[in-house]
């Protein structure tokens, strides 16, 4: 049974990062939040000590240590932009690190971290759930038994509807969570590089505060791809049902379902790294230098081969109503 400790015990993310930890039979000993509203660790771990300040949950944590009781793992599910300074402490109080994607926002991050990782001989672990889904599995292997000259055609929309809280939170700020292409979009990127292999070619065709779309060029496949969080780009199909999220990704023009299995993605991570088949800095790299590269580059419009949901009319910024 290890010993863990998490950083972002209120966020969206947690729950599925407690389930995991018990779930996977261990133990959870300290969390921090700067927010209290952490109601849900009594359902899986009501004696853990709790700390508001970073503080205290560093001094506890150090007191843990000095009496040979240290952690073993540090959860982070914190702020995209906070992800490398929590990462550098877990690795210096002796603990592996499990974090929330994206691992850093920047490919300089990663080098820095490896540093760090050498010197105190513990190890950073991605969580990248999807290469876990079975349908996703089942993709690569179909793509690696086919034709190895063979470039698919593939589309990616993943529609996922937030409100105006949305931009008052940190996730609203490019430069804490990265952009829309970063907080909704690395998985899928990752996604993509792991069974189609490397970039040979990326073009952004429209990168505003709510959308992002463009064009990629990997070794087996040429991918149009469209990420939104505004519900007016759903599909009239989709919002007449109700429905404020929609997923779709097709292959040679065909739909791969995959739209049930992600309920225990989170323990079947925890169950990898803990039996040493976690994903490293060098597995999660990839996908960061993409998700940087599309977040600093200039969209160059409606030109060559774009998703066809990247035409829709851009919507203003709510703050500029």
């Amino acid at each position: 049974m290890k010993a863990f400790a998490l950083v972002g015990a209120a966020g969206f993310i947690a729950p599925r990062h407690l389930k995991a930890i018990k779930e996977t039979n261990n133990r959870l000993v300290a969390a921090l939040d700067k927010f209290d509203s952490v109601g849900v660790m009594d359902s899986y771990f009501p004696d853990a000590s709790f700390f508001v300040e970073f503080e205290r949950f560093d001094r506890h944590l150090e007191k843990l240590n000095r009496s040979g009781e240290p952690i073993d793992y540090l959860s982070i599910c914190s702020p995209n932009y906070l992800h490398d300074a929590h990462i550098r402490f877990g690795l210096r109080q002796g603990a592996a690190v499990i974090c929330e994607k994206p691992l850093v926002l920047n490919p300089w991050n990663v080098e820095a971290l490896d540093q760090i990782q050498k010197e105190t001989g513990r190890e950073a672990f991605n969580i990248l759930q999807l290469r876990l889904h079975p349908d996703i599995i089942a993709l690569k292997e179909r793509v690696q038994s086919s034709d190895p000259n063979k470039v698919f055609d593939f589309d990616l929309a993943y529609i996922t509807s937030r409100g105006n809280w949305y931009y008052t939170s940190w996730k609203g700020d490019i430069n804490k969570s990265g952009g829309i292409a970063t907080n909704i979009g690395i998985h899928f990127f990752d996604m993509l590089i792991w069974i189609f292999g490397k970039v040979k070619e990326n073009v952004v065709h429209v990168h505003t505060h709510d959308r992002a779309s463009g064009f990629l060029h990997l070794e087996r496949a040429k991918v149009r791809w469209f990420l939104s969080i505004n519900e007016d780009t759903l599909p009239e199909a989709v919002r007449k049902k109700g429905q404020r999220t929609y997923r779709s990704i097709t292959l040679e023009g065909s739909e791969i379902e995959f739209s049930e299995g992600f309920t225990d993605l989170h323990t079947k991570s925890y169950r990898a790294i803990l039996d040493g088949n976690g994903f490293n800095l060098n597995a999660a790299l990839p996908s960061i230098e993409l998700a940087h590269q599309i977040r600093t580059q200039a969209p160059v419009g409606l030109k060559g081969d774009y998703h066809p949901f990247a035409g829709q009319k851009a919507s203003p910024h709510p703050f500029s109503l």
